[in-house]
Formats: C-alpha cells, structure tokens, sequence
C-alpha cells in the first residue's frame, strides 16, 4: 500500500525546456531537446530531478529505446546530472530517449571516504538504485509507447556502481549495463542483460567487481581498457576522449 501511494503521489515539481543543439551532429542526426523536471518520491520523502534529452521530430519514432544515465559522485553540490552532456545529447541524437538522473542533493551526507567502501557506500547506491527505479516507473506512466523492454542503463564512477546494483536486483528490467570505471560495486554476472563496462588507465576496480577472463567468455561480457583519464569521462575530458567513449557506447547500443 505505502508503494501505491508513493506512485500515487508522485508529482513533478517544475519543468523547463530548451532546444540543445548537437555540436558534433552529422547530417543524419536528430536536434536535440532538453526539458528538466523534479519527481517527488513519497515513500522516501524525497526530490528526484532529472533531465531528459530526446530527439525533436515531428515523426514517431517506432520503437524508442531508453537510456538512464547516472553520474559520478558530485561532492553534493548538484548539477551533475548535466556534465555529461557531450554523452546524452549524443544519444538523444541518434534517436534514443535519455534520462539522466541527479541522484545527490545538496542535504545529503557526504559519500564515505574511510572504511570498506563495499560497505559503507551501499546504502548510497541503494538510494540510486531506488531513484532509478523510480523514475522509471513514472516513465512507464507517463510514455508508455517508448521501448521498456531494451532498457539500457549507464553509470559513470559512483553512478556506475548504482547502475550495477540496480542491474543486480533488478536483471529481468534491464536489456543492457554499461558502466564507466565503476570501481567498487560487482558486475552481475550473466548473459542477461548484456553487460559492458569501459576502464580507465588511472584506477583499478576493487577485486571481484570485474569478471575474470572466464567469467567474460562464459556470459559475453565485455571489458574494454581505454587510455582515459578516470575523471575524464565526463565533460571534462577532450574531444577525442569524448569521442572514444562515446564511440564505444554507440557500438553497444547497436549490438544484438
């Protein structure tokens, strides 16, 4: 029943939109538009903002698959739900709708730096991996004719071990994970959904949280090593890092 109600009650609190025009568009891209908007979650007394990047056409697009993208840990300052936008406007442009979710608000306590960070930051990624839930239950209400049954989800750092929480508990919601240098939560292990992760060359993940060559073969998971920086994978990195990157995204999109 308080699960009811929280969907029940969910409203979103402000919208804005504005027309976002790709700077690396080609020819056959769609403009890109944007609109912002705040979901209120009533079970858990809290704000959700997001923003949504989709194409703008006066043409349905048959079978729009969705893309939720979730950043790295922001320091709690907010808008980080937008500084990757070299990645989602990309993708909006190609005809994907993408939703990028602010999962810290300025209230809340700071990610734990000291400990086992398995541990200690699991209750952070339980609170993404509920936002994401969410919000994608509000979408499933609100557009019901996008494509839910090839969700992708995308996680940078932080954002990327939520994504791999989520994919855990909730493998029969999601068609594929790809994450960016996510270092602390494990990878699910299985062919359903396609898992895909891109490695910097600064950081290593925990042990246990990337497949081991075995691991790969047996359920077709890729793990790609690249030469960027960590903290370069996000609107901070150069043109050609972010090219790379989202070159590899697009080729896991694509695949079957």
């Amino acid at each position: 029943m308080k699960n009811f109600f929280a969907v029940l009650f969910s409203i979103p609190l402000f919208i804005t939109s504005c027309a976002v025009q790709n700077k690396h568009a080609e020819s056959n891209d769609y403009e890109v538009k944007l609109d912002t908007l705040t979901f209120f979650d009533q079970s858990r007394n809290r704000k959700i903002p997001v923003a949504y990047y989709y194409p703008k056409t006066d043409k349905k697009i048959p079978n729009q698959q969705v893309i939720i993208f979730n950043h790295g840990y922001g320091f709690n300052k907010g808008g980080d739900y937008f500084v990757y936008s070299y990645l989602t406007e990309k993708l909006a442009s190609k005809g994907y709708f993408t939703v990028s979710i602010q999962h810290e608000l300025t209230t809340d306590k700071a990610l734990p730096t000291e400990g086992n960070l398995q541990l200690v930051r699991r209750p952070f990624w339980q609170n993404g991996s509920d936002n994401i839930l969410f919000v994608l239950n509000e979408l499933k209400k609100t557009k019901p004719k996008l494509d839910y049954q090839h969700l992708t989800l995308i996680g940078h750092s932080n954002g990327g071990d939520m994504a791999a929480l989520f994919g855990n508990q909730h493998p029969d919601l999601v068609y594929k994970l790809i994450t960016m240098d996510n270092r602390r939560m494990f990878l699910p292990r299985t062919s359903v959904p396609k898992i895909y992760t891109l490695r910097s060359n600064d950081y290593p993940a925990d042990e246990g949280v990337l497949p081991n060559e075995e691991e790969q073969k047996k359920y077709s998971m890729a793990v790609q090593t690249t030469s960027i920086n960590h903290s370069h994978m996000d609107n901070k990195g150069n043109d050609e890092e972010k090219k790379i990157l989202t070159d590899f995204v697009l080729q896991y999109l694509s695949e079957n």
